[in-house]
């Protein structure tokens, strides 16, 4: 009993400072205030401690690794976004979008846990025999790893989507407005040099407004590196699923829907791979991909899971 207690202090902790540091992180993101991005930096790391804490007390009295249900898995899934966070913390100097991006993911995975899921589905249980095996780490662990780091690239795709759009927009409204000036005042002294000036001042618009394009810069360079980790991992946790499943099943694939659909994943992820490998194509094209196999993901993980079809469900909702 004092060990559960034990378990629930850093886990409302850790939701707690989570919120506030996604908090941080989306003012810092948009009104520029850079002094607070240390402070978020360092609650991602207290953040990652509690869920540490509050997982490690779970296995203690539990048993066994808190990897069985969904609860648990939520929870991995949160402290494997503020595991990614410090990591990539580690390599760049402005992690202001990255913040905005995994301290969301991990509150919005943990609220779901905490809040979302019934008081039921978060106690911990038995394992079941075919879930009493060394390959439930490895298995589990790699799976969520790789989901959690295949969200975070996928988000980013979707952020520069997004960013881009803007800046599109605005070119256009520059240009709609060069041509309209050039049309009315062309008669009044409005000289060729001019509008030529303007036309390249409004094509030159992302170099020029240098914030954005390097933000964007970063957002396509960390949206392929954590896909091309994210991948790696997945393709470990399913090859290890398959030999799981022949010691516990007899045998390696059974078209299971959670398998189909964890292929799909690796077929969206491969395709990503292959065309900034081997196609050379940056920014938009594979970032329409990457947000793709966002949605891919969360079917995969929840939408097969809490249908409570085929041999990997929670069975929540049917």
């Amino acid at each position: 009993m004092i060990l559960i207690t034990l378990e629930h202090i850093p886990a409302h902790v850790s939701f707690s400072l989570i919120s506030v540091v996604t908090a941080i992180y989306w003012v810092t993101l948009v009104y520029q205030i850079e002094e607070l991005s240390s402070s978020g930096g360092k609650g991602m790391i207290v953040t990652f401690v509690c869920i540490t804490g509050s997982l490690v007390t779970r296995s203690l009295y539990s048993g066994h690794l808190p990897l069985s249900n969904l609860y648990e898995s939520f929870m991995f899934l949160s402290w494997s976004s503020s595991l990614i966070h410090i990591v990539i913390d580690i390599w760049s100097r402005d992690t202001r979008w990255l913040g905005a991006i995994t301290a969301t993911s991990a509150m919005l995975t943990q609220g779901f846990a905490t809040l979302g899921l019934p008081e039921k589905m978060q106690q911990s249980a038995m394992l079941v025999p075919a879930l009493q095996s060394h390959w439930l780490m490895m298995h589990v662990s790699m799976i969520l790893l790789s989901y959690a780091t295949l969200l975070c690239g996928s988000l980013s795709s979707i952020a520069y989507l997004i960013i881009t759009s803007q800046i599109n927009r605005k070119i256009l409204f520059i240009t709609k407005n060069c041509f309209l000036r050039s049309f009315l005042t062309h008669e009044n002294g409005y000289s060729r040099d001019q509008e030529e000036n303007d036309l390249e001042n409004a094509f030159n618009f992302p170099l020029t407004n240098s914030r954005q394009y390097q933000l964007t810069s970063q957002l396509d360079h960390w949206s392929y590196r954590t896909i091309g980790i994210g991948f790696s991992l997945l393709t470990i946790g399913i090859l290890s699923g398959a030999v799981w499943a022949n010691e516990a099943w007899g045998s390696y694939w059974s078209w299971d829907p959670k398998e189909t659909w964890a292929l799909i994943t690796w077929t969206i992820y491969a395709i990503y791979l292959h065309t900034r490998i081997n196609r050379g194509w940056q920014g938009e094209k594979p970032a329409i991909v990457a947000s793709l196999g966002f949605f891919i993901v969360w079917i995969c993980y929840l939408g097969v899971d809490l249908l409570g079809i085929g041999l990997h469900s929670y069975g929540w909702l049917v």
